[in-house]
């Protein structure tokens, strides 16, 4: 089983942040987690081209504010998410280095 769990690009039912932990990267969860994180990645990008719209358009109401902040969090959890992911990636590669030079 992978020592790094993976932050799911959902929250859980409370509204509490989901972790995957699991050796198999094209197992079907990480799959979809893949094509999810994909999706909100572009939302948050086109949505972000559209803001500056938004906010100089008066007639722009409350509702359509919080449904852009909500699909901007979406986008910050896969940062997140990746972040976490190349920092494992970062500390595996570091441990057989460490252990090589205390060997010698």
């Amino acid at each position: 089983m992978s020592a790094h769990p993976r932050l799911l690009p959902w929250p859980g039912q409370a509204g509490q942040p989901s972790y995957l932990v699991t050796d198999d990267s094209n197992s079907y969860l990480s799959q979809l987690a893949d094509e999810m994180e994909e999706v909100q990645l572009d939302t948050g990008g086109e949505l972000l081209d559209h803001a500056d719209k938004m906010f100089e358009n008066p007639k722009v109401n409350p509702l359509e504010f919080r449904f852009l902040s909500a699909r901007l969090r979406d986008a910050r959890r896969v940062a997140e998410s990746r972040g976490g992911r190349l920092a494992a990636l970062q500390d595996n590669d570091a441990e057989p280095d460490k252990r090589a030079t205390n060997r010698t």
